[in-house]
């Protein structure tokens, strides 16, 4: 029986040697060589993307998408008018991935980060302009932690109204022409004289800049979601320990709503040491569905009037145009998805990070332990939360699936391309050889 074994090791070790032999024949470049090492390196065989919790190996698609809701590639243009604007929703992981942006990503110009400053300077490479709008890059421009419906309506004003400041004549300037210490003629001469250096492309971005907005400026909008349960059970610890967020503006159709419209769950300053049950039994609790609330265009149901349209139409009304928002938006992640987060995030805008993402299974939300029937309840309360995301899901694994499958087929494309050179080249040599001979 040994003897047999042996025999059968000695036969499989001739065959593998008689495989490199003929490999070595057939292919004797050093192109092949390379190949060959990059086929049989743990690094090929490894996926780096591996699975980073429970999904099966392999997805199977729930909804039904087109082409152009999977690919998504855009033309970032980081040097002219494009700008990333970041919807941060609380307690989505959506701090940390506003770390990444401005302080993990490779540029030409990277981010200005200061020890002991949140906010980080990221202009676009040669101008003294913002390519990124975000709580780490330009504050909260448009209100804490504004929602789709706020920022729509405020971004493009905002940046507006920055790029003015920049093109504004200087106050001394100003009010010297007004106090009549200057004369006409020669702040006539000096514009004149701005003019000429808009013209030859100072930073401020041409004459055009000045009389009339850019024309190419594309907002490319982007967010994190989160499993409803974890991001509930988070606001709920985070609230506990005195967050408020009070200072959120909540804008729509050009006001704030009333106290009527939004009345609060608590009384004094803050909410620090509710339970979970007087956290879940507040009826007006933006907690709840709050995913939903905050990428649906909330002009559409009269904003926080609840008398507007009867309830089971106005959330009809509020998840299908957080759906459209979240599929038409640029990018969006999951946070139980670093890596592929990451990795869509890369292909999408053609930036790559410099550290990978790292997936935290522990969190404070993980270290709550409830029942059943309390998640049951989480889940009641924000039932168009979980309808939401399980769409979300499955919109990002088919993302992720269909960008994979790209890279395979671009991948072999390659490697047949390669192959064809290398016969080419084979055949030349022969033919060199037959003729010398």
């Amino acid at each position: 029986m040994e003897d047999r074994s042996h025999k059968v090791l000695l036969a499989l070790v001739m065959l593998f040697l008689f495989a490199v032999i003929v490999l070595q024949y057939v292919c004797p470049g050093t192109e092949c060589q390379l190949l060959r090492l990059r086929a049989l390196s743990p690094a090929a065989a490894a996926d780096p993307y591996r699975a980073e919790d429970e999904t099966p190996a392999r997805f199977v698609p729930r909804f039904n998408f087109s082409a152009d809701d999977l690919l998504r590639r855009v033309d970032f243009n980081i040097k002219g008018d494009d700008l990333i604007v970041f919807l941060h929703i609380q307690k989505t992981g959506g701090t940390t991935f506003g770390r990444h942006l401005v302080r993990n990503i490779q540029l030409e110009q990277p981010c200005e980060c200061r020890a002991g400053q949140k906010k980080c300077t990221c202009h676009r490479p040669g101008k003294r302009e913002t390519w990124l709008f975000s709580r780490f890059s330009t504050g909260w421009s448009c209100g804490l932690h504004a929602d789709w419906t706020e920022l729509t309506n405020c971004v493009p004003s905002v940046v507006d109204s920055k790029k003015e400041v920049r093109l504004r004549p200087s106050s001394t300037w100003r009010s010297a022409l007004q106090q009549g210490s200057v004369k006409p003629l020669k702040c006539i001469s000096e514009f004149l004289l701005n003019i000429n250096a808009l013209c030859a492309g100072d930073t401020w971005g041409g004459l055009n800049t000045l009389f009339y907005p850019p024309l190419g400026r594309n907002f490319y909008y982007i967010t994190i979601l989160r499993d409803p349960v974890s991001r509930y059970l988070s606001e709920w610890r985070h609230v506990q320990r005195g967050a408020t967020w009070k200072a959120s503006l909540h804008v729509c159709d050009g006001r704030s709503p009333t106290t009527e419209e939004l009345p609060s769950c608590y009384t004094g300053d803050d909410w620090s040491g509710c339970s979970l049950q007087e956290f879940m039994d507040c009826p007006y609790n933006l907690a709840n569905n709050r995913q939903v609330r905050m990428l649906s265009d909330l002009s559409l149901v009269g904003c926080y009037n609840l008398s507007v349209m009867p309830e089971e139409q106005r959330n009809k009304v509020l998840l299908d145009s957080a759906k459209e928002n979240l599929k038409r938006m640029a990018f969006f992640g999951l946070t139980e998805f670093q890596r592929k987060t990451q990795y869509l995030f890369e292909k999408t805008f053609n930036m790559n990070f410099i550290s990978p993402f790292t997936q935290y299974n522990s969190t404070r939300a993980s270290s709550v332990e409830i029942d059943k029937q309390t998640q049951q309840r989480i889940e009641a309360l924000n039932f168009l939360d979980m309808e939401l995301y399980d769409y979300a899901k499955d919109l990002f694994l088919q993302r992720y699936q269909y960008m994979r499958q790209k890279e395979h087929q671009e991948a072999r494309r390659k490697r047949q391309e390669q192959r064809k050179i290398l016969r080419a080249k084979q055949a030349h040599l022969r033919e060199q050889g037959e003729n010398s001979s």
